[in-house]
């Protein structure tokens, strides 16, 4: 009689024995184990949303071999396989996800991209200096949606509503004069397996250098580590388990990018990272477009290359039980891995999203715009610092500005950001866009010869002149100039060799130059380009004049363009 009290008695036990171990996942944290948490980094995008081919040297193999890479797809892939295995998996970018985009992303003004990155699942990213290339107020509608733009023609033409990023941008370091305020949110919070992860998000200090001043009048770009320690006490206040920096700075290393736990990272990001609060002990750096995993200062500093070629694998083991911060962090494990098409099945709503992009997109991109003379105008510098593709660019900026008053046309060869081919009909609208994506207006400006010449000793004319490497400026024809490796800088140009039309400039002569408003503005550090007199803004885009000027030469019956540059800048030494 008394049996099955007894037998309901324990069963009810174990029923609810079995309901609070169940219950036991729910808490904040488990108490007697570390728990991993998995982050998956993208950074340096830059709009590129299909696969390209690229060669790669691993620490597996001795030579190179080539991958067909990327693409948001093959991506979207990945991250669902990864997802299976860790549902919480957190998605985060280091900045400069759009910008420099090709022309699927920057003819509907990168929206794509965000949309693509949104449906990816990112959850916070970093500013880039080139999120910055249409301004402030532009990066703040990529943020938070709407269609008021300073490009009407490009803003809300994919899809007449744009809802804005599903996901936060952070800035730590990018103050608000206005309010002093960071101008988006410095950091953010997100909840994992019951514990807190902390994002402080920071840019490239030199950002104000790389874009138009008109667009970031309203900000000012502050120390990298000074802003990311400024909010660590506040971070730590919220009872945070780990504090994770998103920083668009980098540097180089000559490793491979797979190799675990570098040591010969070097570049700004070094200095950056030795500065930083103790408790921060993972960095996801970007801005220098090179895959590594380093050790720094017995950090973790980690960049996946760029273009989406490659996502890093962060694993973070965190003993909870630990009280302090810094300590909490029992092991990091990071990874570069290849966006292989062959490794990775490609997700079909993300398949289906690119097929209908390339196909509202073909209609404008493959329109032919103009033959022209070679199959290949080449973007590269030669030892002297000039390039085919700089000469027409600088030739088309001249011809479009010559009717304002313009003798001279002058660009810097980082702002063509690609070679220019043909095709059977001809070079594209894709395709020329492609090479002059920044979207700048030319701005007419006078100088005398002696500052035409300061300004070309402003030039990196070696890698070792600056730590961005050369930045030399492209010339219009006409002029030429010769320089000196073995003279000082500040002093390489030769004496008396600047000349226009075969005419020394004369020192105290005026000439009026057409420069794009990036340089005009001091951008690249053009600096003497700001003293420019009677500055005028013609309106007229780089593109669009670029693109006149193509169609103009085909008209003519010379096509423009040459295999080798036309030797108006000789290096003598």
């Amino acid at each position: 009689m008394c049996a099955k009290p007894v037998v309901r008695t324990i069963l009810l036990c174990c029923i609810a024995a079995a309901f609070l171990a169940a219950c036991s996942g729910l808490q904040p944290a488990a108490q007697n184990a570390p728990l991993e948490i998995n982050l998956v980094a993208i950074n340096d995008l830059h709009g590129h949303l299909e696969a390209e081919t690229k060669s790669y040297a691993s620490t597996a193999e001795a030579l190179p071999r080539k991958f067909k890479v990327g693409g948001l797809d093959t991506i979207g892939g990945a991250l669902s396989a990864w997802r299976a295995e860790d549902p919480q998996l957190l998605l985060v970018g280091a900045g400069d996800l759009i910008g420099a985009s090709p022309a699927l992303s920057s003819i509907w003004a990168d929206e794509p991209t965000i949309s693509a990155l949104s449906q990816l699942g990112l959850r916070v990213s970093s500013v880039g200096n080139h999120e910055f290339d249409q301004g402030s107020a532009e990066l703040l509608r990529y943020q938070h949606g709407g269609c008021k733009s300073n490009r009407p023609d490009k803003a809300c033409q994919f899809d007449d509503h744009f809802p804005g990023a599903g996901f936060s941008y952070l800035a730590a370091n990018v103050i608000d004069k206005t309010t002093n305020r960071p101008l988006l949110a410095p950091y953010r919070i997100e909840q994992v397996r019951g514990l807190k992860i902390a994002f402080i998000g920071a840019v490239v200090r030199g950002t104000e250098k790389m874009v138009s001043a008109d667009g970031i009048a309203n900000v000012e770009f502050t120390d990298e580590a000074d802003a990311i320690n400024r909010w660590v006490p506040e971070i730590k206040a919220q009872g945070v388990s780990a504090i994770v920096v998103l920083i668009h700075q980098g540097g180089e290393t000559p490793e491979p990018f797979d190799m675990a736990a570098c040591t010969q990272l070097r570049g700004p990001i070094v200095d950056i990272v030795k500065r930083l609060d103790p408790a921060i002990r993972l960095i996801i750096s970007a801005h220098t477009h090179n895959g590594y995993t380093c050790q720094v200062d017995g950090r973790t500093v980690t960049q996946g290359e760029s273009f989406g070629h490659m996502l890093t694998r962060i694993k973070l083991t965190i003993d909870p039980r630990i009280a302090d911060l810094q300590g909490k962090i029992t092991a990091i494990d990071a990874r570069n891995v290849l966006m292989d098409q062959r490794r990775f099945a490609p997700d079909p709503a993300l398949s289906v999203f690119l097929q209908t992009l390339k196909a509202r997109s073909d209609l404008v991109l493959a329109q032919p715009i103009a033959r022209i003379a070679v199959a290949r105008i080449d973007n590269k510098i030669n030892d002297a610092g000039e390039s085919p593709m700089g000469d027409v660019v600088a030739d088309s900026q001249l011809a479009a500005t010559r009717k304002f008053g313009a003798q001279i046309a002058m660009t810097n060869h980082k702002s063509i950001r690609e070679s220019l081919d043909s095709g059977a009909a001809g070079s594209n609208y894709a395709q020329v866009a492609a090479t002059t994506p920044y979207g700048n207006t030319l701005i007419l400006l006078s100088l005398t010869g002696s500052q035409l010449l300061a300004l070309l000793e402003q030039q990196s004319w070696l890698d070792q002149d600056r730590p961005g490497g050369r930045i030399m400026l492209q010339v219009s024809r006409g002029l030429s100039y010769r320089w000196d490796a073995r003279r000082p800088l500040g002093q390489r140009v030769v004496p008396g060799s600047i000349k226009l039309n075969g005419v020394a400039l004369q020192p105290q002569g005026q000439y009026r130059l057409s420069v794009n408003s990036f340089i005009s503005q001091g951008g690249d550090g053009f600096s003497l380009l700001t003293q420019g007199a009677d500055r005028v803004d013609t309106g007229i885009n780089d593109l669009d004049a670029l693109s006149h000027y193509l169609i103009a030469s085909e008209r003519d019956n010379h096509p423009a363009g040459s295999a080798q540059a036309d030797g108006r800048i000789v290096r003598v030494h």
